[in-house]
């Protein structure tokens, strides 16, 4: 027992940091985790998504931008046990949070670091359990943390595999083909990190032929109902959504700029189109190393990032440095190779995206830039050996100091600051309407946040199949088809007829006054005290 207390100590702070308050921060959920919680919420209802689906086995529809369905599943069992509210939607997260923390410890004592008098695996499992990065994506229902803690288990088991357990590999292929189902960038990484990872071992996986075949053909077999969707049009949707790829606008200046050299062979190989998409690749790709990014601000988005925080702390600079030394100087060259293979390779997936950097997509990469640091905490001791009990306490009180800087901002600030991003509006809303729904026939409500039915839908516990009988949608006018829900029960979703006003009619729009002719009710706020919502009917 006493072996393992310091890595059941660092789980129970893992666990700590990862579901107190989970349900409350972030201070609500955005689209995607009300989506995900609801179609989990009629599967286990029904059976069916919430277009009456019958156990959507390689996609679910949801808003028309067909998400992967491992999140969803995983979701079932929580809200079973937890109801439909924000925390059992994001216990699969938080869940895997605490997960990868263990299978990190796992993974580094599998690969058999030389180490300085120093537990290396509890210490990278110690930071990644409070690693701004991994510890604010975990409190999300972010469809990549489940699909990271599967990526993290299947490279365990792979290396193990090889070392010692050869059917291990087995498990391997299993957890590998989960992230295929979980995950869309992971459709892109899984290929490439097998690639890498068979390289590398190519010697050992030869002297296990039949449990390499065995696994393989688990993993084909596995994977093979993903190959008619990712074949399809619907595949294709999200794909045109995100990519760098499709940008026409770098098309149309090389047909310009070859068509005015008068279309010489030079012309049209310096001016190709693969050129330019191989340097737009090439420039989202290294943005993901940019020093702002890493460790000031992290990403724009305020979902990923408190915009106060990088993805990692300012104090892993050097750390980060003194770990990659300590690989390419390193005996251990097997578990370097992986290592930084892994870490490079982690954000090839979101560099084909039009928004870089990108924390989320990118998450898959995680642990090694954790274990590294780590190294780097070695290593920095090895060459500062004449005084290494200095050396760790300033490490260790500069580590504290920035992790209780963000664990404040992330607590004090945040769901204030940030609160539009996460539609606090809505569940005021919801709660507001149902109390008054039964003095109305109609109930019109404005589309101007975006998809409100889901989150209707959700914060009611609207029956499923009810909703998959009634509910009316179309897909909308844009080019990557996205779906229009225009009604749940007495709920419209349309733009009214404000000219035309309709007797025992409720209306909401955004904030500000409703039209002349047009009673204001009350206002809704939401946790940050801004008004989102005027409610109304006509005079």
């Amino acid at each position: 027992m006493k072996k393992h207390l310091p890595i059941i100590l660092i789980l129970l702070l893992a666990a700590a940091l990862r579901f107190i308050q989970l349900g409350k921060n972030p201070p609500g959920l955005y689209w995607d985790e009300v989506s995900l919680g609801y179609n989990a919420y009629s599967i286990l209802k029904t059976g069916k998504d919430e277009h009456g689906e019958f156990l959507p086995l390689a996609r679910f529809k949801a808003f028309g931008d067909y998400k992967p369905p491992g999140y969803i599943y995983a979701t079932v069992p929580s809200i079973a046990l937890f109801g439909l509210n924000n925390f059992a939607v994001r216990f699969p997260s938080a869940l895997a949070g605490v997960v990868m923390v263990w299978l990190t410890y796992l993974l580094v004592k599998e690969l058999k670091i030389e180490n300085f008098k120093l537990k290396i695996a509890e210490l990278a499992a110690l930071i990644l359990a409070i690693s701004p990065w991994h510890l604010q994506l975990s409190r999300v229902a972010f469809e990549s943390m489940l699909a990271a803690c599967f990526n993290l288990a299947a490279v365990y088991f792979f290396i193990k595999a090889i070392h010692k357990k050869p059917y291990h590999l087995i498990l391997s292929a299993v957890f590998f083909v989960l992230t295929l189902y979980t995950f869309n960038s992971n459709r892109l990484l899984t290929p490439l990190l097998l690639i890498v990872l068979s390289l590398i071992y190519f010697k050992g996986l030869w002297q296990i032929k039949r449990p390499v075949i065995i696994a393989a053909l688990i993993g084909i077999i596995l994977s093979l109902p993903l190959i008619p969707y990712l074949r399809s049009p619907e595949s294709k949707v999200r794909w045109h959504e995100v990519n760098i790829f499709s940008n026409l606008d770098l098309i149309l200046t090389a047909n310009q700029r070859i068509a005015s050299d008068a279309n010489s062979r030079i012309a049209k190989l310096l001016h190709h189109r693969y050129l330019g998409h191989a340097t737009n690749f090439l420039s989202h790709y290294f943005d993901h190393f940019e020093g702002k990014y890493l460790f000031i601000t992290g990403d724009g988005n305020r979902r990923f990032s408190t915009q106060s925080t990088g993805q990692l702390y300012l104090i892993e600079i050097p750390l980060l440095l003194f770990g990659f030394y300590f690989l390419l100087t390193s005996k251990s060259k097997t578990a370097a190779a992986v290592l930084l293979a892994w870490f490079f390779l982690g954000s090839i997936p979101s560099a084909t995206a039009r928004e870089t950097p990108h924390a989320l997509r990118s998450l898959s990469g995680l642990p090694s830039p954790q274990i590294i640091i780590a190294l780097g905490i070695l290593q920095l001791i090895k060459v500062l050996k004449t005084r290494p009990q200095i050396t760790l306490a300033i490490v260790v009180g500069l580590y504290t100091f920035s992790f209780l800087k963000f664990q404040y901002i992330y607590y004090r600030y945040s769901p204030q600051e940030f609160a539009s991003e996460w539609l606090t509006q809505y569940p005021p809303l919801v709660n507001y309407l149902r109390s008054v729904e039964s003095d109305y026939d109609k109930i019109y409500v404005t589309s101007e946040y975006n998809r409100p039915y889901i989150y209707f839908l959700f914060y009611s516990q609207f029956d499923p199949a009810t909703f998959q009988a009634e509910s009316t949608t179309t897909r909308t006018g844009d080019a990557f088809g996205f779906f229009d829900v225009h009604r749940v029960g007495k709920y419209i979703f349309d733009q009214p007829d404000w000219l035309n006003p309709q007797p025992n009619t409720l209306y909401v729009t955004g904030p500000g006054q409703p039209p002349p002719g047009y009673q204001l009710i009350t206002v809704i706020s939401g946790t940050d005290h801004q008004n989102y919502f005027s409610v109304a009917n006509h005079q």
